[in-house]
């Protein structure tokens, strides 16, 4: 289980690291571009993928360059939506995400759907509205901001997901799917990167430092994740779901702790139907 610990602990270093971008004058969109720069090359270095399967007839390129698209930018949302609505709340709705893809595994991938998991799919969504409401005096503070941002990142990482089981459905092995879909986001980061810098941010070695080193650990949450199913290879429920509980736990602990992120009653609720939902939906 300590591959399992580690991966969380990345995942949830990656929020800090956003979270501090704007306290040490960085650039999230210089940053999400470098760190795809890290990712291809750890990629290569340590999964030492094959390119065969990908020059296959019926090779998943349009999932791919989805994937390739969507990454960076739900990764610029990610770092919004920490800004704006804390580590809590854009951890959580990451893990919740979850809940998409259950979906899209009932309508798309002809998975069935018994008493557990529509529990778990219910507390999931009770969970979610929970963790983005905002109480009353503190609507004004930040608009729309703070519970918009977490439902985008909900929702893009659920697509994330879709996509990945249909890459994963075309036979296409893990480290070369990994490897294709960080080259393809590479390119894609970059030219928001500099969509922005003609806005204003300027490249800067500190943000291609800071990039590399949330590239790190994007990657090291990957890795161990990986590692932990390889160590584990008749439990992957208690992989999922330790792996998502820790992060949820981790990025709550790291949100009010460092930060002093203030929640209600109604997130702190939520927050709790979060963990019981991913509970249930690994037991099923």
């Amino acid at each position: 289980m300590i591959y399992v610990l580690a991966s969380a602990i990345c995942s949830v270093l990656v929020s800090v690291l956003l979270k501090l971008a704007r306290r040490f004058g960085l650039d999230i969109g210089q940053m999400v571009a470098w760190n795809y720069a890290a990712a291809v090359a750890l990629a290569a270095l340590l999964l030492q993928p094959s390119l065969a399967p990908l020059q296959q007839p019926g090779a998943p390129w349009f999932a791919l360059i989805g994937l390739g698209v969507l990454l960076p930018t739900i990764f610029l949302a990610l770092g919004v939506s920490v800004r704006h609505a804390g580590i809590v709340r854009s951890d959580a709705a990451q893990r919740l995400s979850l809940l998409l893809s259950l979906l899209a595994a009932f309508l798309l991938f002809g998975e069935k759907l018994d008493a557990t998991k529509a529990l778990g799919c219910a507390l999931g969504l009770l969970a979610l509205l929970g963790m983005v409401w905002r109480s009353g005096q503190g609507r004004g503070e930040g608009g729309a901001a703070p519970w918009l941002w977490p439902l985008l990142v909900f929702a893009g990482f659920g697509a994330i997901d879709v996509l990945f089981k249909r890459v994963a459905a075309a036979g296409v092995p893990l480290g070369t799917s990994l490897a294709a879909m960080f080259a393809l986001a590479l390119p894609v980061a970059f030219v928001l990167a500099m969509w922005r810098a003609m806005h204003g941010a300027r490249f800067s070695l500190r943000n291609a430092l800071g990039g590399l080193l949330l590239g790190l650990f994007n990657f090291g949450n990957i890795l161990f994740y990986l590692r932990a199913h390889r160590a584990l290879p008749q439990h992957p429920a208690l992989v999922f779901a330790s792996m998502n509980l820790g992060v949820v736990v981790l990025g709550a602990l790291a949100g009010v702790l460092l930060f002093r992120e203030r929640l209600s009653r109604t997130n702190l609720a939520g927050l709790l139907l979060a963990l019981l939902a991913i509970a249930l939906l690994a037991w099923a």
